[in-house]
């Protein structure tokens, strides 16, 4: 599954981002690598953008970028 298809209040590890380029440099930049815990908080009322938990700090992302990344889903 991928980050974007996960619901507010649900919590995944992150197995792999897609992608290449700039785009997976950014994730990468943003402390979004592999094994790492991230929780969804809230969406946006048409789903885009969404705010996402990780490393301790809260960050906003866009869909089509969540979209790239592949979690397993955890418990909170």
């Amino acid at each position: 599954m991928t980050l974007g298809e996960l619901k507010p209040n649900k919590a995944g590890i992150v197995i792999k981002i897609e992608g290449q380029g700039v785009i997976k440099r950014r994730l990468f930049d943003m402390g979004i690598t592999p094994g790492t815990k991230i929780a969804v908080r809230k969406m946006a009322p048409l789903g885009d953008p969404m705010e996402i938990e990780l490393r301790g700090y809260v960050m906003g992302i866009r869909k089509e970028e969540a979209n790239k990344i592949i979690i397993e889903e955890v418990s909170l």
